[in-house]
């Protein structure tokens, strides 16, 4: 089960971070991720972290301003958004994998259990 809390609205130009507490994760070797949909627009990956080398990758809307990162003493995953753009605003999902489909880490359907959701929304 992934608990997601955090988001919110904020000016452009400002911060947030995003948890996804974790209750039977992570299992090894697999993709934990984050996800934002937008009004309209299809799910696009923003970040992922391979729980087996901790390796992490960033979409390139958001290199440089996003952090994906993980506490493994509380199974917490987290996305530090700094430098927020107008374009960042919209529905943030942190996803699981329970194993590996073979999918690639920013394939929705790489992923098979999801958070409830969060609303970030950046104003002007």
């Amino acid at each position: 089960q992934l608990v997601q809390s955090g988001g919110g609205s904020v000016q452009a130009g400002g911060s947030l971070r995003l948890s996804c507490a974790a209750s039977e994760y992570p299992y090894s070797r697999t993709f934990m991720g984050w996800f934002r949909q937008a009004p309209g627009k299809e799910r696009e990956a923003v970040a992922a972290v391979y729980t087996g080398t901790e390796i992490t990758h960033i979409a390139d809307s958001v290199k440089g301003r996003f952090t994906i990162s993980r506490d493994n003493t509380n199974n917490t995953l987290y996305l530090q958004m700094s430098s927020l753009k107008l374009e960042d605003t919209g529905m943030y999902y942190c996803a699981g994998q329970d194993h590996w489909n073979g999918e690639s880490w920013h394939r929705p359907t790489a992923y098979q259990h999801w958070g409830q959701g969060t609303q970030v929304t950046v104003t002007s």
